[in-house]
């Protein structure tokens, strides 16, 4: 459920503004979108697991907030991530 170390070191790599970036919202964002797609799958198999059902609703609450932050600060990024990540809004 929970992402390789390795996964994480590419999507810093991908997503940071600058070297060493590891607190920006966009990398923010792409690792809880990689954790909340781990999570998606898990529970398609796992219906009744409802204390992870949980932890992914709280996951997406905490992207949401980041993506709403991003929007206000700067629009261009925003639409930029979430093209990226291929997210509906």
């Amino acid at each position: 459920m929970s992402i390789t170390v390795e996964r994480k070191k590419n999507l810093l790599q991908e997503y940071a503004i600058k070297s060493g970036d590891t607190g920006s919202p966009e990398v923010q964002v792409a690792i809880l979108t990689e954790r909340i797609n781990n999570l998606t799958e898990h529970l398609k198999s796992h219906k009744k697991d409802f204390h992870s059902r949980r932890g992914l609703l709280m996951m997406v609450g905490q992207r949401r907030r980041l993506l709403d932050y991003l929007n206000r600060k700067d629009n261009s990024r925003y639409e930029n991530l979430i093209n990226r990540l291929n997210l509906r809004r």
